[in-house]
């Protein structure tokens, strides 16, 4: 069962959502919280696999949180804005994945939580073009900065846009243990040791980890 806490200052989106993941078998919702703070706090105790955040809340805003939740955490933002430069902040912050509202039924959002649980990303269709114009700015210099392999630059950029393990293979005609061999050799490489980190490194939205 995948823990899940729910945090948006609408109580009316609340409960909407938790309306939505009582029909996901996996899924448990384990408690709300209507700031950032509360969202903070409230982990803190219940220990949730992933939180699910809004962005804009009094108090403290998702993002913010996002940055100071995501190393115990996975977080996946729902929200109803696609703005490039919130998109590539909560990246930044270490969201795993971000969905805008309407855009998903039940089925997409139990699979979005399975994915971010399992340490994968995913965006949105309407948040996709951020990512793709910081990605389209960001790989002259990182592949000078990181040195990755051709291969291990096709990976990521893959990685980057929010394909799965299976995807990638199935895109690149591999096996799923070589892609897997692939992204530990990049989480090497970046530093880091989570999905959601090497995406904001490779899109120069965040610097490397420690060497």
């Amino acid at each position: 069962m995948i823990r899940v806490l729910l945090a948006d200052d609408n109580p009316v989106i609340r409960g909407g959502l938790r309306a939505l993941l009582l029909t996901i078998d996996d899924v448990e919702v384990v408690g709300e919280a209507a700031t950032g703070q509360e969202a903070i706090d409230r982990a803190r105790v219940l220990r949730p696999d992933v939180v699910l955040l809004d962005v804009r809340m009094p108090v403290l805003d998702g993002v913010s949180a996002a940055s100071r939740l995501s190393a115990d955490t996975r977080i996946l933002m729902l929200t109803y804005s696609d703005d490039p430069d919130i998109v590539t902040s909560a990246i930044r912050a270490g969201a795993s994945g971000y969905l805008v509202h309407g855009t998903f039924d039940p089925i997409d959002l139990g699979q979005a939580i399975r994915t971010v649980h399992c340490g994968g990303s995913l965006l949105s269709q309407q948040a996709t073009p951020a990512v793709f114009e910081a990605l389209r700015s960001a790989p002259s210099r990182a592949d000078d900065r990181h040195g990755l392999t051709e291969r291990e630059r096709e990976v990521m950029d893959l990685v980057a846009r929010g394909l799965s393990n299976g995807e990638i293979a199935e895109r690149l005609f591999v096996s799923d243990k070589t892609v897997k061999n692939h992204i530990n050799h990049i989480y090497a490489k970046l530093a880091v040791d989570q999905r959601a980190q090497a995406v904001a490194v490779w899109l120069g939205l965040a610097e490397e980890g420690p060497s």
